[in-house]
């Protein structure tokens, strides 16, 4: 899935235009390497997103095309 779309899916980041600009700026690594929107992301990777001065980190769990609002909290892992 790409990474922008999973950002969106499990509500990390609210829009996907959101998660697309925060790719495009810099601003998201996965496993450690800048990411671009359309980076594939699968179950294990480590993504980290820069909020101003704090920076979330998260585990992926699983993997959805779409998900209702409470069962997107089971999608990822705040490290």
């Amino acid at each position: 899935m790409r990474l922008d779309k999973y950002l969106k899916v499990s509500r990390l980041i609210k829009r996907r235009t959101v998660a697309n600009e925060a790719c495009d700026g810099g601003r998201v690594k996965v496993n450690g390497k800048q990411a671009k929107a359309g980076t594939k992301v699968k179950v294990g990777d480590i993504i980290e997103i820069q909020f101003g001065n704090k920076t979330v980190t998260a585990e992926i769990l699983r993997i959805a095309d779409t998900t209702k609002k409470e069962e997107a909290k089971d999608m990822f892992r705040y490290l």
